[in-house]
């Protein structure tokens, strides 16, 4: 890989965690468009060179968080519980039963285009902040979990980064949810990148990560992710929900077309 290119994936990895780490993303959404569209990284691969983004990087803001006391809460262990077992078996359906790169483009705009119109809806049409007792029941959010996590397997986003947006639009404040998000993200991306390594010693194709790329995305989130998480409670968060909307919003719209041209 050329010396530019592992540049551009750390100014890449900075910018977009510096943005999404305040409400509990790890950035790892955005980016994958970028390495399909930018860096050229093949399917599957780029599934698990996300995964290993999110490793690297994912230290960053928990650091921050944990610093804050934020981790030390029920949610953060009913989101790890949920998605860990999901994040597996959304790896195996990605390579034996989604590989090529138009069904792809395909899921991503599924995912994608509703998520963020629909955040953006919640911000604009706000509903009343829960409190802790009034969140999902313990169940609902395991449930939820290993849905999301079995989704984030197979786009590689390890599956906080779709239940930050679920819960943030639901009513619950980010700073309970950010911290809860981020770190089952952190641990389903471990483990899903570790599949699909294993997976890569049996199946045919691009199914290892690109290390040198995930790493050098790694590194910049790593740096954005502090920066990000220690930028939150200065940063208005209406305008953060509408962003996030936006770009997912905006990127899921490209996959789109691309997948129908």
């Amino acid at each position: 890989m050329e010396w530019w290119t592992c540049l551009a994936g750390v100014a890449a990895g900075l910018l977009i965690a510096v943005v999404t780490a305040p409400v509990g993303v790890s950035g790892a959404v955005f980016l994958l468009p970028v390495q399909l569209s930018v860096f050229g990284v093949p399917s599957p691969a780029v599934t698990p060179t996300n995964l290993l983004y999110n490793v690297v990087a994912g230290p960053g803001a928990l650091l921050r968080y944990r610093r804050s006391g934020a981790l030390r809460t029920p949610l953060v262990r009913l989101l790890v519980v949920g998605t860990l077992p999901g994040v597996v078996v959304g790896a195996v359906i990605r390579v034996f039963a989604v590989p090529g790169p138009t069904v792809f483009r395909v899921l991503v705009a599924l995912f994608l285009l509703p998520l963020g119109l629909w955040l953006c809806w919640r911000t604009l049409r706000p509903v009343r902040r829960v409190t802790a007792e009034a969140e999902p029941a313990p169940q609902v959010l395991v449930a939820l979990a290993l849905g999301v996590g079995i989704v984030g397997g197979v786009y590689g986003i390890g599956g906080g980064s779709l239940l930050g947006p679920i819960l943030v639009g639901r009513g619950v404040p980010v700073a309970r949810v950010a911290p809860a998000a981020l770190a089952s993200t952190f641990v389903t991306s471990v483990a899903g990148a570790c599949t699909y390594a294993l997976l890569s010693l049996t199946g045919m194709g691009a199914i290892a990560p690109y290390w040198l790329l995930g790493l050098a995305c790694g590194l910049g989130g790593l740096v954005g992710g502090y920066v990000g998480a220690h930028l939150q409670p200065r940063l208005p968060e209406t305008a953060l929900r509408l962003l996030l909307g936006g770009l997912a919003a905006g990127v899921g719209g490209l996959y789109a077309v691309q997948a129908l041209a």
